[in-house]
């Protein structure tokens, strides 16, 4: 085998997508070293489970760790079901709740099953880190406090901005990038893995291993996935994601969704294309040998092909184009039961929506009608004080993408 030749394959692989490597020339030596040893690396990822849902912009580092597997290395996932306890102060302009035992325990198993949609279990050791952070004395907890200074943890943006601002910072806080950086110790890791919005704590590791007597590890951060308004990172308070145990059909429409510039962005960070795969892509978008809506079908195929399998993925596909390319109305849709003699046959419009699980609220469903939203059998309704007559079977469609069939 060409060593050099090698590395250089598994190098263009892993840095596909990756926002920052540190450093990629001591990767190239990991990496060399492997090969030669027939030893693979150890890549680490830690997963606190505070969100029971995975979206497609959890996955992106999910996806990195998989090209990791195929490549032959061996892959660690840290469930931190200690440092959930903690709560990461990441991003956050104030303390994070502390989750209790149970929220942790439920969490976790979510994740489990999910998680495995993309990685191959039998090739993923999974453990929880209060293996070796439980048995912890103080004595340990004090020296492992000592080998990083107050100076150093407020150089993170997070800490720094709530300690100008008078914010109270607790001191458990600052135990969080310690904990997760003493993880690395405990496994030795020679790769971390995070989004860019992890960079402290990964730099945190490299920097406790050299004080353990350990070789650093490589840290490589992600980039967080934009959501389906191609402005903001995918999030579910936002309403803008695609969750991975949403119906096929319902994830094939989102994709559909996403901007014509995010294409090349979705296809190299949450799908299994290789780097000449995507290059071929892009090369056929921007010459305009390929039409962008095509394009999409195809990566709207691939991620529910992902999830779901291939012939989910082929009736969402079919589903999609016979409901709004053909504009018909979908095979299956939810009904809602009304009891049109309490209304005396006719209702408000904006309350219809509502009880319907249509719209959250009343005003939001004016406005929705307002913005020309809202059909009823086909036909477009701009009164937002519209009150309709109620009939059996009559069909609402609120959006490019939500259906409910009134019964009466």
């Amino acid at each position: 085998m060409d060593i050099t030749a090698e590395i250089k394959r598994q190098l263009e692989i892993i840095k596909q997508g990756t926002a920052e490597i540190i450093s990629e020339d001591e990767l190239y030596e990991k990496l060399e070293r492997s090969l030669k040893t027939g030893k693979p690396l150890k890549v680490k990822l830690g997963l606190d489970p505070t969100a029971p849902d995975i979206h497609l912009g959890h996955t992106v580092v999910l996806h990195k760790l998989r090209q990791f597997q195929e490549l032959g290395h061996h892959i660690i996932l840290i469930i931190g079901d200690f440092t959930g306890r903690i709560g990461d102060p990441s991003g956050k302009s104030e303390t994070r709740k502390q989750l209790t035992e149970e929220e942790i325990s439920k969490n976790a198993q979510t994740y489990q099953e999910q998680i495995y949609k993309i990685l191959d279990p039998q090739r993923t050791e999974l453990t929880f880190n209060s293996r070796w952070l439980a048995p912890l004395k103080l004595e340990d907890v004090i020296q492992i406090a000592s080998k990083c200074t107050v100076a150093r943890m407020l150089e993170r943006d997070d800490f720094q901005n709530r300690y100008k601002r008078g914010d109270p910072i607790s001191i458990h806080e600052f135990f969080y990038p310690l904990m997760q950086a003493y993880d690395s110790i405990a496994i030795k890791a020679d790769v971390e893995l995070g989004g860019t919005d992890q960079k402290f704590n990964l730099l945190m590791g490299r920097s406790l291993q050299r004080e353990y007597g350990q070789e650093p590890q490589i840290a490589i951060m992600m980039p967080i996935l934009e959501g389906l308004d191609g402005v903001q990172k995918m999030s579910k308070s936002l309403g803008n994601y695609i969750g991975i145990n949403e119906p096929p059909e319902e994830m094939f429409g989102k994709t559909m969704s996403i901007p014509d510039d995010l294409i090349i962005r979705y296809f190299t960070l949450v799908t299994t294309f290789s780097p000449t795969e995507v290059k071929e892509i892009e090369k056929g978008l921007n010459e305009g040998a390929l039409h962008p809506r095509d394009v999409k079908m195809k990566l709207a195929e691939e991620i529910v092909s992902l999830y779901h399998g291939k012939e989910a993925a082929v009736r969402a596909k079919k589903e999609f184009e016979r409901v709004f390319s053909r504009r018909e109305i979908p095979e299956n849709i939810p009904e809602f039961t009304i009891a049109s003699s309490e209304l005396n046959n006719r209702i408000w419009l904006p309350k219809l929506l509502v009880e319907a699980n249509l719209v959250p609220s009343t005003s939001e469903g004016r406005r929705l009608i307002k913005q020309g939203a809202v059909k009823i059998n086909g036909e477009k309704i701009l009164d937002q004080d519209a009150e309709v007559e109620l009939e059996d079977g009559m069909v609402i469609k609120v959006g490019k993408r939500k259906f409910m069939k009134i019964r009466v």
